[in-house]
């Protein structure tokens, strides 16, 4: 098994490219099955997430075809860069997605809605992913009942059928959902009537899937707010789509700038996406200036701990709690985080005590007393936001850190140790360790 090894203590300095968002891609390869014409979507990240929905794509029928920018390309096609890829799924050859390829990422539930409204019929796997808490799929599957979907739970999976097809209805999510935002807007792009989805998710990752829909011919409005209204049609055709960029992986990068007292050029991202990391981040300290086609992040002086609390966007993300309690562990003064989403996601707080981090969990709120020194220990992964918070220790840490069971953080990082590299930073992966 792979792990990380880190000497601490050096200032990031450079530019960093920042790549496609998975939340983004992932329910965006899943909309190939609504439709039997090609679907091409640029700007695609390489990881390991991506190639698991890709096989079980592929083993419901897909044809999935797969090319690179030149070597020497920066930034391509609407400010992108990395691969593109295009799916073409003419015929649906199982509405099955087995439990071998689902238990391997919570994403894979996503077949779940677009199998239903085009085959009238799915038998999904209850699905997997890092145990960050139970996070269950109940929500989706009363919404798809409010559509019209016949709904049971065996043997370990969804059975799901449609006999009369999917209607429109009004769906009012008792807690904000992303998942199920993504999978009823699937859905109910091929529903017969109007459906309006109450207290939908907002992410950036839910208009990019909405904004790929309307291309393909769907009918959507309310892209952006609580309110999604969609107008079914009976067929939808292919489109070209740019990935987003990804959120987490820039706010991961200019935590990593910051928690180094350094300066790095995160390229190929948006401000917007980041609003609310990047308000705390600048009353803790660190300067964030956009520029054009990225952000410049800078804290060349001494941070000070801000409370943060978890929110569904636009309020500050849970996936970037863990990273932002490696920051404050080397904040001046006490600072307090309140996780409201998971349950389970204070895993990393022992890992961040072997570098000396002084964080005491209550509940769901944990109070981080900030060091001036961090001190390299071998750690262990939990989840993949969890790796990338110890990845972030070593890097501000005195002396080296190996990171163990990192496969985590391929799922959702590329090319992570040849990025913070490239700015200075002291870091292999050692293979087979």
């Amino acid at each position: 098994m792979d792990a990380i090894r880190i000497t601490g203590g050096v200032p990031l300095s450079g530019e960093i490219v920042i790549g496609g968002a998975k939340n983004a891609a992932l329910p965006l390869m899943a909309a190939t099955l609504l439709t039997d014409k090609p679907l091409t979507l640029i700007n695609m990240p390489e990881l390991v997430d991506i190639t698991t929905m890709s096989n079980l794509l592929r083993q419901h029928g897909a044809r999935i075809d797969q090319s690179a920018l030149a070597p020497d390309a920066r930034l391509g096609e609407a400010g992108t860069t990395g691969r593109s890829m295009t799916l073409t799924t003419a015929r649906i050859t199982s509405v099955t997605a087995p439990y071998d390829l689902v238990r391997r990422m919570r994403a894979s539930v996503l077949v779940l809605g677009p199998l239903l409204a085009r085959m009238g019929e799915a038998k999904v796997s209850l699905p997997g992913g890092c145990a960050i808490g139970t996070r269950p799929v109940d929500l989706h599957l009363k919404a798809l009942e409010s559509l019209g979907a016949k709904i049971q739970l065996k043997e370990g999976y969804i059975h799901a059928t449609a006999p009369g097809g999917l209607k429109g209805a009004n769906v009012v999510f008792p807690k904000v959902t992303v998942g199920g935002t993504e999978n009823l807007l699937m859905a109910a792009a091929l529903a017969a009537g109007d459906t309006v989805l109450e207290n939908a998710a907002r992410e950036p990752e839910i208009g990019n899937l909405a904004d790929c829909l309307n291309a393909m011919g769907a009918k959507i409005t309310g892209i952006g707010s609580g309110t999604l209204r969609i107008s079914g049609v009976q067929t939808l055709h292919g489109a070209r789509v740019a990935v987003i960029p990804d959120r987490i992986e820039t706010g991961t990068y200019a935590i990593a700038g910051a928690i180094t007292r350094g300066r790095i050029t995160l390229k190929g991202t948006r401000f917007d996406l980041l609003e609310a990391v990047f308000s705390a981040m600048r009353q803790a300290g660190v300067s964030i200036e956009p520029v054009p086609g990225g952000v410049v992040v800078a804290a060349e002086n001494g941070l000070t701990g801000v409370d943060v609390m978890t929110e569904p966007y636009p309020g500050f993300p849970t996936d970037l709690q863990a990273q932002w309690m490696a920051l404050m562990a080397t904040a001046d003064g006490a600072s307090m985080i309140t996780e409201t989403i998971f349950e389970n996601r204070f895993m990393h707080v022992p890992e961040l005590t072997r570098f000396g981090a002084d964080v005491n969990v209550h509940g769901a709120s944990a109070i981080i007393r900030g060091r001036k020194n961090l001190s390299g220990a071998p750690v262990m992964a939990t989840d993949l936001r969890a790796s990338s918070s110890l990845i972030l220790a070593g890097l501000a840490a005195e002396g080296e850190t190996l990171v163990n069971r990192i496969y985590h953080l391929d799922r959702g990082y590329e090319r992570l140790e040849e990025k913070l590299g490239a700015c200075g930073a002291r870091i292999e992966r050692i293979v087979g360790a």
